[in-house]
């Protein structure tokens, strides 16, 4: 069932007003962004957090670099009705979109094992239920939402980020409590000690720069709901809140990870955020934080391959086919997660992930560089 435009629709939902004007957008890149390293907390220590009290530094670029994309890509997506990813490609590069797809779909394969994985393992840690369990949840509710398309995944992910926002905001509060006085020792030293050599704040920016390309994959997920969008003001006014609600969680857990800096236990572990709530939170806490990361990397997976299912079905219209049913694209997510599942289990994933910062670069490339260049001059020669 696809999403419905209001200009389609006779009846007005509320998604159908200002709100999936200006915020559904930002809310679906939210969404699949937060999952796996940036729910856990892996991914913020990684891009800024290592550099202690000049960490913020990465995540104001982060922040911006987030949002400058979100309101170039919303306003090309306008201007020349790209409402999935092939087209946009199409419009942006010519013959050579194609080259997103070469970068977009090992990498998409990477992350939905990294997805299924990190379920599997966060639910037996917090819930201790079976690996597999977390799993298969994964795939099934995934199909699930796959099969009713837009309209169930914007009212999901919308559901989802209103109970993140206030789960980070709990485990700030316990992080930020029972780190004392800390925080404010980090910051009065400039305290950069978990990283070697200086931290120059050039090498804090590019590492920003890098997260967003790394994260330029997200952005197809909200392609379809740029649909309601009709002026420059309501991509502009969207993008920005895009970035703001992208990088939120960023600064909620830098701050609570500075409690903690430079301790080791926390900032080289795998899931920071569990270490931390173990300190200074009860069971209620990790269990509900279990809860809070399977629903996250739940989101990430749909948008991903809800993104590549409206690659399929734009390819499919191309050559006079029929768009896959509900069923379909049931069919086609199972099959994806399962075969992410499966190679992750070889091997193959850890393999592919070696490569994972010449994607960033080739994301650089392939979408960035084009989109602030030729993407800009397409909307000022528009004139829309």
């Amino acid at each position: 069932m696809e999403q419905k435009s209001p200009k389609n629709n006779g009846k007005q939902s509320f998604f159908d007003g200002a709100f999936g004007k200006y915020l559904v957008p930002g809310i679906l890149l939210q969404s699949v962004l937060i999952g796996g390293g940036y729910a856990t907390g892996r991914e913020i220590i990684s891009y800024g957090a290592n550099y202690g009290a000049r960490g913020w530094i990465a995540g104001v670029a982060t922040l911006i670099g987030f949002a400058v994309i979100a309101m170039a890509s919303f306003e090309f997506a306008r201007v020349t009705k790209s409402y999935n990813y092939k087209d946009f490609m199409q419009n942006l590069l010519g013959k050579f979109g194609i080259l997103y797809d070469l970068i977009y779909i090992p990498l998409a394969i990477i992350i939905l094992a990294v997805m299924a994985s990190a379920t599997g393992e966060i639910v037996n840690q917090t819930m201790g239920l079976n690996y597999w369990v977390g799993v298969i949840v994964v795939v099934i509710v995934v199909g699930i939402l796959n099969f009713y398309g837009s309209s169930l995944i914007e009212k999901f992910e919308t559901y989802g980020t209103i109970a993140l926002y206030i789960a980070y905001i709990i485990f700030g509060v316990l992080a930020i409590k029972g780190a004392g006085s800390h925080i404010s020792e980090v910051f009065a030293t400039g305290d950069t000690s978990f990283v070697e050599g200086p931290a120059s704040t050039f090498n804090i920016v590019w590492l920003g720069i890098v997260y967003v390309a790394y994260n330029v994959l997200v952005y197809p997920s909200s392609f379809e709901s740029l649909e309601r969008q009709t002026s420059r003001k309501e991509t502009m006014i969207s993008g920005l809140i895009a970035g703001i609600l992208m990088t939120v969680p960023w600064f909620i857990s830098y701050i609570a990870f500075m409690g903690f800096y430079p301790d080791p236990d926390v900032l080289g572990a795998t899931v920071p955020w569990l270490v931390i709530l173990k300190k200074v939170g009860g069971t209620w806490s990790i269990v509900i934080f279990g809860i809070v990361m399977g629903w996250t990397l739940i989101e990430t997976s749909t948008g991903i391959i809800h993104a590549f299912v409206a690659r399929v079905n734009s390819s499919l219209e191309d050559f006079g086919k029929e768009k896959l049913t509900g069923a379909q694209n049931a069919m086609l997510t199972v099959v994806v997660l399962a075969a992410a599942v499966i190679l992750s289990k070889f091997g193959i994933i850890d393999l592919i992930a070696k490569g994972y910062n010449a994607m960033s670069y080739g994301l650089m490339v392939v979408f960035i560089l084009p989109l602030l260049t030729i993407g800009i001059y397409k909307i000022a020669k528009s004139g829309k």
